[in-house]
This record gives C-alpha cells, sequence and structure tokens, in this order.
C-alpha cells in the first residue's frame, strides 16, 4: 500500500509540474530558514557547556548598591581577596578559581605583538574548566611565577613549527615568561577565550600587581571568580552566607557594613552567556530575548510555508475531486484518501527538505557574517538535533497536509461525479483565517524592521555632546606614558594634527571606576548619597573632544594647584548633588575618594557610554599616572597622511612596540552591532515571509477564479468590464489583508516597545510604520492578485460558461 501510495505521489507532482515546482519551493524556503535559525539557536544553547563539570560551575559577582538601595554597579567580577577567601571559609567546596584579565606586549625573537586575552590564571584552572593541554603538565605549568602557556595559534604564531615548552619571552620589556605548555583554543561556544594563561603566582611581585593588594585591595574588582560545587550542593545556602562573610573580612567603613553597600552573587557558568549583561563581562554576551525572538520568527515562516501549502492544495481541489469520487465509487475508504494524500504532503515535503539543506548550505556563510559565528553544517549530524530535524519535517508534512487530506476527502461521491463541490464554500472560512495569519505575520515583521531602522537612525544622529569623528585611539603602555609630552609635541608637529588628549577612559566604553563623594555640609566634608563615576583626563581631554562648558573652567597649567585639587563634574552631577545651577558649583569645595579640593567647572551633559544608558554622573580630575589612552583629533579629511604620520611618530619613539590604532566613531558603531544584524535579519525575514505568503495568496486567487468561473462569465455577458471583475476580485483579497494589518499593528507595537525598553534614549514608534507596512502588504496583494484576477477577467465569457 505505501508503495502505491508513493508511485501515485510522484505521478501527481510530475503531472502538475508547476503547481509542484510552487509548493516545493515555498516549503524549502520555509525550512531553511527554520534550520538556519535552528542552528543559531543550537550554537547559542550550547555556550560553556563542553566543560565537564558545566553544571556545578558558578561565577562569583558582585552588585554596589547605593545608600538608598538601588543598584549602582553590577560586576561579573570581583575584588582578588575573596577568591582565596572563599576557599578558606567553605572548605566543602572543591575549587575556586580567579583569572585576571590583561594586555601586554609580547616579544620572542624579532616577532613583536600587542596582546590581548590574555589571562593571569591560577595553578587549579584545569581542575575546574575542561582545557585541552596539548603540552607542558596541566598540574605545574602554572605553579611557578613569570610561567606562561600559549594557545595553539599563538604558538604557532610565536614559534612556527618549533616546541615552545622552555623557551623564554618578553613581556612589556620588562619581564622574561618561561613558556611551559600549550593548550587546544577553547571552542567558539565559550564565554571567554584565552590566548595566553599567566602564572596567577606572577602577580604577588610588587612590579606586576603585589601579594598586599592580593589580600587586601577590595576596590579592584576585576577578577573573574569562579567555584567549583561538589555534588548535588545547595548553592543557595552560600549565597545566604555571604552578606556575614563580608562584613566578617572587609573592614566596616564609617560604621557601615560591606553587605550594606556590596551584594556578591552566584550564576551557572552555562548561564552567562545568554543571561548576563552586566556592566562588567569578559566579552560581551548574546541575550536569552534574541533567541526566543528568532525561534519565534523560525516557526513563523515555517508555520507559513505550511499555510501556503494548505491554500494551494485547496486550490486544486477541483480538479482533484473527480479523482476523489472515482476512488469512493470504486470502494476506496476515507483513512486510504487520507494516507495517499499525506504521503503525496510527506513526499514534497522530503524533496523540500533536500533542497532547503542545499540553500543552508549556500546561506550559511552569510549568516555567520550577520551574526559573527562560526556555524557549520555539520551540527546537523548532531544526534539530537537529527532526530528534531526528522521529527519537524514529519511534523511539517503531516500539518501541511492535513487539512487537504480531510478536506479533499470529505466530498460526498455522488456530489462530487454531478459537478457540485459545495463543501469547498463551507471551508472557505478556515482558508481565509490562513491568508490572515500569513499576512499578519509578514505585516508584524515589516513593522518590527522600520521601527529598528528608525531607531538605529534616530542613534547614529543623535548628538553626543562631543566630537566622535576624525578621532584615532591609541593604546598607552607604561614605556609611552614616560615620554608622552614629547610624544604630543611631535604629533602635533604636522597640520593634519589638531589635538592629543590623553584619559583612563574613551567614550563609547564604560565608567566602571567610582569612589565615594564628598561635599561641604556646615563646617564638615560629608559623604554624600551619590554614586559619581571616575573620568581621569589630561589638560587637552575636554577642547580635542569640544566638549562645551555649561560653567567655570576647563584644567590649565596656569593654574599649578589644579593637578592636585581640582574637579570638574558634568551637569547631571552637579543637579544630583542639589545644586540647581552649573555657576552655583564653581568654586564649592568637594571630595572624591581620598583627595579633597574644589570644583573649578562644569562641562554640559554627554553621552560617554551608550545610548542604552542614561548619561551617568561624572567627576573629572587631572592624574598622569591612570591615562592609558591617547586620543589623536586628525584635521580635515586627510586621513591616510594623518595615520602615516602617527604611525612614523610611534614606530620612532617605541620601535619595539607595534603600531595598533582604532577609529572612535567604529567602536561607537559596535556598540550597536547587535542591532544592526538585528535590523538586516528582520528586513531579509519580512522579506521571506512576504514572498511566501504571496505564494499562498497566489493559491486562493487560483482557486477562487476556478470556483467563480461560471460567475465571471454571466457578469461579463452582462456588460462587465476587466476593471469591475478586477475590483471584484480585489476587494475580497484586500479585506483579508487589511484585517492582517489591524491585527498585526497591536502586537507589533507592543513587541517593539518592549525591545525599545532596552534604550535609554528613544526614537519612539512612529505612526508611518503602521502606514508604510499596511502600504506595502497591500501593494504586493494587489500585485499578485492582478495577475490571476486580470488572467480571469480576459477570458472568453462563452468558454467560461461552459467551464461548469
Amino acid at each position: 500500500m505505501l508503495r502505491n501510495y508513493l508511485k501515485i505521489a510522484f505521478r501527481n507532482l510530475l503531472k502538475h509540474k508547476s503547481f509542484s515546482f510552487i509548493n516545493i519551493v515555498g516549503v524549502a524556503i520555509g525550512l531553511a530558514c527554520f534550520l538556519l535559525i535552528a542552528l543559531y539557536v543550537k550554537d547559542e544553547l550550547s555556550y560553556d557547556r563542553h566543560h565537564r563539570n558545566a553544571d556545578r560551575i558558578y561565577r562569583v559577582a558582585r552588585t554596589f548598591l547605593s545608600k538608598d538601595g538601588t543598584e549602582s554597579l553590577k560586576l561579573g567580577h570581583a575584588a582578588p581577596p575573596f577568591g582565596s577567601l572563599i576557599r578558606q571559609d567553605f572548605p566543602e567546596l572543591e575549587q575556586v578559581v580567579r583569572l585576571l584579565e590583561n594586555n601586554a606586549l609580547l616579544r620572542y625573537g624579532e616577532h613583536s605583538f600587542n596582546e590581548e586575552n590574555m589571562f593571569f590564571a591560577e595553578e587549579n584552572v584545569f581542575k575546574v574548566f575542561t582545557v585541552n593541554v596539548l603540552s607542558g603538565n596541566p598540574d605545574k605549568a602554572l605553579v611557578n611565577p613569570f610561567s606562561i602557556m600559549f594557545s595553539r595559534p599563538m604558538a604557532e604564531k610565536y614559534f612556527g613549527k618549533e616546541n615552545p615548552v622552555g623557551k623564554t619571552v618578553r613581556m612589556d620589556s620588562q619581564f622574561d615568561m618561561t613558556v611551559t605548555g600549550v593548550f587546544e583554543p577553547l571552542p567558539a561556544q565559550s564565554h571567554f577565550h584565552p590566548d595566553f594563561l599567566i602564572s596567577f603566582s606572577t602577580l604577588n611581585d610588587n612590579r606586576v600587581y603585589g601579594a598586599e593588594g592580593l589580600r587586601s585591595n577590595w576596590g579592584n574588582n576585576s577578577f573573574s571568580t569562579f567555584i567549583l560545587t561538589p555534588p548535588n550542593y545547595d548553592i543557595s545556602r552560600l549565597e545566604k552566607a555571604f552578606p556575614a562573610f563580608q562584613d566578617r573580612h572587609i573592614p566596616a567603613f564609617q560604621n557601615v557594613k560591606a553587605s550594606s553597600y556590596s551584594v556578591l552573587h552566584l550564576m551557572k557558568l552555562t548561564d552567562i552567556h545568554l543571561h548576563s549583561q552586566l556592566d562588567s563581562e569578559i566579552e560581551p554576551n548574546g541575550d536569552i530575548q534574541y533567541v526566543y525572538l528568532f525561534s519565534a520568527i523560525g516557526l513563523f515562516i515555517l508555520l507559513i510555508a505550511c499555510i501556503n501549502y494548505m491554500n494551494l492544495a485547496t486550490a486544486r481541489s477541483s480538479s482533484r475531486a473527480r479523482e476523489v469520487g472515482m476512488r469512493k465509487v470504486v470502494g476506496a475508504i476515507r483513512n486510504q484518501l487520507v494516507g495517499q494524500f499525506l504521503s503525496e504532503s510527506l513526499l514534497l515535503v522530503s524533496i523540500a527538505l533536500v533542497i532547503a539543506l542545499i540553500l543552508v548550505l549556500i546561506f550559511l556563510p552569510f549568516l555567520n557574517d550577520f551574526t559573527q559565528k562560526q556555524l557549520t553544517i555539520g551540527a546537523l549530524a548532531d544526534p539530537t538535533f537529527l532526530l528534531t530535524l526528522i521529527g519537524i519535517t514529519l511534523l511539517t508534512g503531516l500539518v501541511a497536509g492535513s487539512y487537504p487530506a480531510f478536506f479533499l476527502t470529505s466530498f460526498q461521491p455522488i456530489s462530487v461525479l454531478k459537478g457540485k463541490v459545495a463543501s469547498s464554500i463551507r471551508n472557505g472560512r478556515l482558508r481565509q483565517t490562513l491568508v490572515v495569519t500569513q499576512f499578519a505575520i509578514a505585516v508584524a515583521l515589516i513593522i518590527s524592521t522600520a521601527v529598528v531602522y528608525n531607531q538605529m537612525k534616530y542613534i547614529q544622529n543623535y548628538k553626543l555632546g562631543y566630537q566622535k569623528d576624525q578621532i584615532v585611539l591609541l593604546r598607552m603602555g607604561a614605556d609611552s606614558a614616560r615620554d608622552y609630552e614629547a610624544l604630543k609635541q611631535e604629533f602635533k608637529r604636522s597640520s593634519t594634527i589638531n589635538d592629543v588628549a590623553r584619559s583612563s577612559r574613551i567614550p563609547s566604553g564604560r565608567l566602571l571606576d567610582s569612589w565615594d563623594a564628598y561635599v561641604l555640609k556646615g563646617d564638615t566634608m560629608a559623604p554624600t548619597d551619590i554614586g559619581i563615576k571616575a573620568l581621569t583626563i589630561d589638560y587637552e581631554f575636554i577642547p580635542t573632544y569640544q566638549i562645551e562648558m555649561a560653567a567655570g573652567r576647563n584644567f590649565s597649567r596656569e593654574f599649578p594647584t589644579d593637578d592636585s585639587t581640582a574637579f570638574i563634574l558634568n551637569e547631571t552631577a552637579v543637579k544630583m548633588l542639589g545644586w540647581k545651577d552649573p555657576n552655583d558649583a564653581i568654586g564649592k569645595q568637594f571630595g572624591y575618594g581620598r583627595d579633597r579640593g574644589q570644583i573649578i567647572g562644569v562641562t554640559k551633559d554627554y553621552h560617554f557610554e551608550s545610548l542604552h544608558q542614561t548619561v551617568a554622573p561624572i567627576v573629572m580630575f587631572l592624574d598622569p599616572q591612570r591615562l592609558f589612552w591617547a586620543s589623536v583629533h586628525v584635521a580635515g579629511k586627510n586621513l591616510p597622511n594623518a595615520l602615516a604620520h602617527i604611525e612614523s611618530v610611534w614606530k620612532k619613539n617605541f620601535p619595539e612596540r607595534p603600531f595598533a590604532y582604532e577609529f572612535l566613531d567604529q567602536r561607537f558603531g559596535q556598540l550597536y552591532a547587535r542591532e544592526q544584524t538585528q535590523q538586516t535579519l528582520f528586513g531579509i525575514f519580512a522579506g521571506i515571509a512576504i514572498f511566501i505568503s504571496c505564494l499562498g495568496l497566489f493559491g486562493l486567487s487560483m482557486f477562487m477564479a476556478e470556483q467563480r468561473t461560471k460567475e465571471i462569465g454571466v457578469r461579463k455577458v452582462l456588460g462587465a468590464s476587466t476593471t469591475d471583475i478586477v475590483a471584484l476580485f480585489s476587494k475580497d483579497f484586500l479585506k483579508l489583508v487589511l484585517i492582517a494589518i489591524v491585527i498585526a499593528s497591536p502586537i507589533a507595537w507592543y513587541a517593539m516597545d518592549k525591545w525599545m525598553q532596552d534604550f535609554a534614549y528613544q526614537s519612539g514608534i512612529p505612526w508611518w510604520v503602521f502606514i508604510l507596512a499596511g502600504a506595502l502588504a497591500v501593494l504586493i496583494a494587489l500585485f499578485t492578485i492582478s495577475f490571476q484576477s486580470i488572467k480571469a477577467a480576459l477570458m472568453n465569457p462563452v468558454k467560461s460558461l461552459r467551464a461548469e
């Protein structure tokens, strides 16, 4: 019986080639989109699961609270003493390991590179994380100070085919590091990717960090701390013990216990990538909301493809009605007929699946470019994914074929053989509902694309309050800071350079440094409840970035005390401290951390961080020991000559340090790379949804033309023009599209309003996006319908009247 089903199914597919082609293409595109999104979702859900004990590894995070109890800073890192003290106070934990990110100049022979992704790591790091050590002893490689391990690609980069173990490299032109091993890089599905691992004991050296700092520095929250719990360990019990743990070890400040302003949290390793969006992360993470969003889009497009198949199968029902009637007359029962039609559907979906896999192979590189991932078709071979794929194929075939199967087999043999297919009218409402569903999804995607585009355009044109174009950024090492004044003068000798400035952090980055702020109350300096972010700058920073002063003045070398007792605040900080007018703050006594002085200036607010955040209160002060970045403002548009001049000066002064630079505007664009990717993917999927929906609409117009052939003939005989016939057809279909627009608009508004909440500064959802989406859907629908309606209208009325 099955062989007979397949034989007849093949014959029907070949007999109706155009119909089969349209159906297969629609389902293939739907399946291809679903598979591409499924590969993306599978990749996102697999982060950090390669570690052998992934389900028992937790990260220690630290949140700082304002005096009113609100969260002021949420960090994925902690202070260095936490690691050793957690190990001491909670001996039941199997392991506690600390990591510290670093970047440095690394040199071997004639090769030298500015390297990032370097981590100081405790010697037990391999007992917590599963890392494939290719050479060296994993138990001893990170025991001795000034030991370093290379990832395999880095070992090949520096040493070629030589065995690197035992060789010596120079770090920051100060330290000789002994290579003690080589490890395989962590997979792409990891929330951090070390290229180098340096022994944590190296930090005990005062030239690097200092043993005392590791024991008592509670302010430097730069250390990633992970714990490995025993099996079946109650992690909530540990979190409940943390407040008392902090109060026991962190000295109270002005009789304030540490637990009142500092909270420790534990997050499961496998949750970090999708569920952690803290102020400090080792690498940018994903977002579970995007996983949900793209999963829904994949399912919606597959649903549209199934609906499209149903509509096209229904449109051809009249031509197969007599076949069904004859089969019933000669003894076929309904279950056999249902089986026949479902086998046709499964065969069609199977062919579509093969084409879908080919499409996935073709478009996977483009998806990787969009998402900055390394997805491969090999992931489909995973047993779980393979079973899921087979299940989805069967489900798609059954869902897509179920309605046509039960619809066609419901015909009464006598009615069919007499040419009466009245049941088709009774089922029209369901088909209309399916078309409305298709277009509602498509319209919602069009609205979403327009909203994202509008918001991104708003961000790109938003006035940040500082100059971000023509700014070249250079990372400053300890050697470049020593002779900075001479370096700056050489830079400015060229007419291509306007200004050069230094700062502790650069715009587009996060402001993570803060200390207690003090203002004069009565005769004493009293701490405030305001969390103000610190930004260390030099004399040229404000003019280089063209930041406007709201009151007072910039730092000046004409005032010798500016380098120790002067502060500049932004308008937000001034308002939060209680001064209504910026001029009211000038000359007032102010303290920050251990320093005391007065406010000499107030800048207008500028958006140092992403527009995802509101303007932070900022205090600026001079401290040459904390200036890690140089910002070079290039004059005019002569960028190539300016870069050549900057490079020549750099190489002259630092021949051993490779020249590397960034553009500020590019860094600013990277802040919204995820939204740009989302905008592009929304547009692509909206186009696909519209295309497949049009196939369904085309099928429905074919069906209606077949059902109303006699009516069209009568109308033409009675004098109806081609325009009248086209309008008659269009009116029915446009009702469906308009209903879809009405349904989709509030749903899309709600979803995009939620999406907008991620931005502190929003363009809003303009009314015109709904008009645009609706007009686009109507125009596309009219174009699709017009082909079939014009064809029916031009038909000879004599043939139309004979058709039934």
